[in-house]
């Protein structure tokens, strides 16, 4: 805690009537931490600096509970606030933390709020454990496998965190659950300072959202947060040393293990691909010379590299938890991914067309694009400062084409004549967006494939500039895509 901290706070006392508390920003995690909030009796003041119809939607709900909220200029800290809890996408520099701070008022998220409010189980007496994701990529499809495997094992589970379920809801459900897969985001992890997850993994570590943090090494910090008090797995992916660097920094408890996953086949402590099967060397007995076999790598859909390493990922957390090797095949069967995560949407004249619209940074785009041999690619958007001389290169080989859309779309064209200088580029001009746009892409992508190729739109940045979100943006590829496939 910040020292000057003023006497009253929920750090001291558990009695939340009367304390005064402001929560930074409506919206998944903000809306539910003022009803909590205010149903446990603090005095609770919601602060938002948009000003919009949602958010004066929001704030009539709000407000006939008998929250006080303040949008648009209000957005400041409250006289008189002894806690602040805040949404996740309020940047530490924000005023409101500055005058925070200043004041010696403790900041939490609304993870650190939901962790402190946690209610023991009836039947274990024990509050449900958490297995925890993070990564800059694969993390909701990772505790959306995880869940379903905990569930094909007989377990009351839920997916809940940044994949959009509210935690502070889960963890205050009527019915309580066996355990949580919780996604959490670099964001909610920095605001998290008493989070102590059963087993934890950190999937990959790539250069984003670096203008929050502030550099790669806060925001590597801030992801390393999720391992700290691990009690049974440190979970890491071998491919990326980062991940593993942050499990030997990690304060974890006495009897913790450093468990690997790999695309290949597994040392000792680690989960692996052998021979077409995922397995598990790590939590089996006489690990020196047994392995046990989990599931086919045709369970895992789609079967690209790095979804099988969010499905060993999955299972490691599970078999952490002391889940059985038959869950686990059962759950990643059942298993869907969420639309925009390399769905194919049409083939037509021996190309396939795949929307990985969700693929927002480079190092989403890369694990995209390595999963086919031949591809024309549809990219661009807002960048957010990425570097994409990398992306380009890796690729460079599989590129039969590229379609280039959006603001930050010459960052893209100049690392192609950089690395790929051969390989043909379309470049869509400003002015248009939306549907006319994504035609447009599709089209002039058509022109370029051949049979046997594969039309990707996997654009590396995000896409503001152009659509409402990534989902719209992946939506009308698709219709654009099954229109040309029907002509």
């Amino acid at each position: 805690m910040t020292d000057g901290t003023p006497e009253r706070t929920p750090e001291r006392t558990p009695e939340w009537k009367g304390l005064p508390v402001t929560v930074a920003g409506l919206g998944v995690s903000g809306v539910p931490a003022a009803r909590v909030l205010h149903g446990l009796g603090a005095r609770v003041t919601v602060v938002d600096g948009g000003d919009g119809p949602r958010q004066r939607a929001q704030a009539e709900e709000l407000r006939a509970l008998g929250v006080e909220v303040l949008l648009g200029d209000g957005a400041s800290l409250p006289e008189g606030t002894r806690l602040v809890v805040t949404s996740p996408g309020w940047p530490p520099h924000s005023p409101l933390f500055l005058a925070a701070a200043g004041a010696g008022v403790p900041v939490w998220g609304d993870v650190e709020l939901a962790w402190r409010l946690r209610r023991p189980h009836p039947a274990t007496g024990e509050p449900a454990p958490w297995l925890a994701v993070t990564g800059t990529n694969g993390k909701t499809t990772t505790v959306q496998m995880l869940a379903s495997i905990l569930t094909a094992a007989g377990l009351r589970t839920a997916a809940v965190g940044n994949v959009g379920v509210s935690v502070l809801d889960a963890v205050l459900a009527e019915q309580p659950y066996d355990v949580l897969a919780v996604e959490l985001s670099s964001y909610q992890l920095h605001w998290s300072s008493s989070l102590r997850p059963h087993s934890a993994v950190v999937l990959n570590i790539a250069a984003d959202h670096l203008d929050w943090h502030g550099s790669m090494e806060a925001y590597a910090a801030d992801k390393g947060r999720i391992y700290q008090g691990n009690s049974v797995a440190c979970v890491y992916n071998t491919a990326d040393p980062a991940t593993e660097a942050l499990v030997r920094e990690a304060d974890v408890e006495e009897g913790c293990r450093a468990i690997g996953f790999t695309l290949g086949p597994p040392a000792l402590s680690q989960l692996g691909v052998v021979d077409g099967l995922l397995v598990d060397r790590a939590f089996v007995a006489d690990r020196h010379k047994n392995a046990a076999e989990l599931a086919s790598v045709e369970d895992v859909r789609p079967a690209a590299p790095h979804n099988i390493a969010n499905a060993l990922a999955a299972a490691a957390l599970a078999r952490a938890y002391g889940v059985e090797p038959r869950a686990v095949r059962d759950g990643l069967r059942a298993f869907r991914p969420d639309a925009h995560r390399i769905a194919e949407v049409v083939e037509s004249g021996g190309v396939t067309w795949i929307d990985d619209s969700k693929a927002t940074n480079p190092h989403a785009a890369a694990a995209s694009l390595a999963a086919y041999p031949s591809v024309v690619w549809i990219a661009g958007g807002l960048a957010k400062g990425a570097d994409m001389d990398p992306l380009v290169a890796g690729a460079a080989k599989a590129l039969r084409g590229v379609v280039l859309m959006g603001a930050d779309r010459a960052l893209i064209r100049e690392a192609l004549a950089r690395h790929a200088p051969e390989v043909p580029v379309i470049e869509l001009q400003d002015g248009q967006t939306g549907a006319p746009a994504m035609d447009a892409a599709v089209r002039a992508a058509a022109g370029l494939a051949r049979p046997g190729d594969t039309v990707l739109l996997a654009p590396a940045c995000a896409s503001m500039d152009m659509f409402t979100n990534y989902g719209e943006r992946g939506d009308l590829f698709a219709a654009a895509a099954r229109a040309l496939a029907e002509d």
